[in-house]
């Protein structure tokens, strides 16, 4: 994937766009890498938390105006806003904490992207907004749904509706970021946060974060269905019922269960 880099050491997933030369602005084909690699981080046990981070000057600087400008109104809909929507609600529901280290400009996608994270960390130098009405067109993965949940409505309006920017210490006085440190430093400490939660349990941190996400709206279905099934399969009419198709019988479940899990 030439665009993203995914790298683990010491239970942190570090995840780098590579686009540099585009200020990391996201294309296509970075949408549907990036849906193929929260899967794969979905499913490495090792990795305790995760950091995403741009290359070089920039965070992100939104959606690449080239991959969508050409689109149809029908391609546009069904492609560019359903496909960036896949990606972004993995990144957001990834079972494992997401710590964005903001090193550069968040704007536009950029900042629908870092509304995914569980935790922000800007340098002091950057600049928070979202441009889209200017250019005709509106903040579409999730910038005025997830974004207002998270952040607010009053505050979403005053940079989706009014183009405010902000800057670091504004972001942080407003609830945008949950940190800044200086230029330069951003990736240190995120990479030094997500290796704390090896020190807390990796289950009950997973739990923890899906139960937020539902209460603030997040998944709130597949969240309760998820929970609810654990609680099933942990049951010891599981394996009887099991066994009883496999056995083509019907299962039997006054008989005293065994207590085997």
């Amino acid at each position: 994937m030439s665009n993203l880099k995914l790298s683990v050491a010491e239970g942190v997933s570090t995840l780098t766009i590579l686009r540099s030369e585009r200020l990391n602005a996201i294309d296509h084909q970075m949408m549907r890498d990036l849906l193929s690699i929260c899967r794969d981080i979905e499913n490495h046990e090792n990795v305790h938390a995760v950091v995403l981070i741009g290359e070089g000057s920039a965070f992100c600087a939104g959606g690449d105006i080239d991959s969508w400008s050409k689109l149809d109104a029908q391609e546009f809909g069904r492609q560019w806003i359903r496909e960036g929507h896949q990606a972004l609600d993995a990144l957001a529901r990834l079972r494992q904490p997401l710590i964005a280290a903001l090193n550069g400009h968040v704007l536009g996608g950029g900042f629908e992207l870092a509304a995914c994270a569980d935790y922000r960390i800007a340098e002091a130098h950057i600049r928070i907004g979202q441009p889209e009405t200017a250019l005709g067109i509106i903040p579409g993965w999730s910038g005025t749904q997830r974004a207002v949940r998270r952040f607010g409505p009053k505050l979403v309006r005053r940079m989706a509706i009014f183009g405010e920017k902000f800057t670091a210490e504004e972001a942080l006085r407003l609830g945008l970021v949950d940190t800044v440190v200086p230029q330069g430093e951003g990736l240190a400490a995120a990479t030094a946060l997500a290796k704390k939660m090896k020190n807390r349990g990796t289950i009950a941190t997973e739990l923890t974060k899906m139960l937020i996400n539902a209460a603030e709206g997040e998944e709130r279905e597949r969240v309760h269905e998820a929970m609810a099934g654990r609680l099933a399969a942990l049951h010891p009419e599981l394996k009887t019922g099991l066994k009883a198709f496999e056995n083509k019988e019907m299962a039997d479940y006054w008989t005293e269960p065994t207590g085997e899990t």
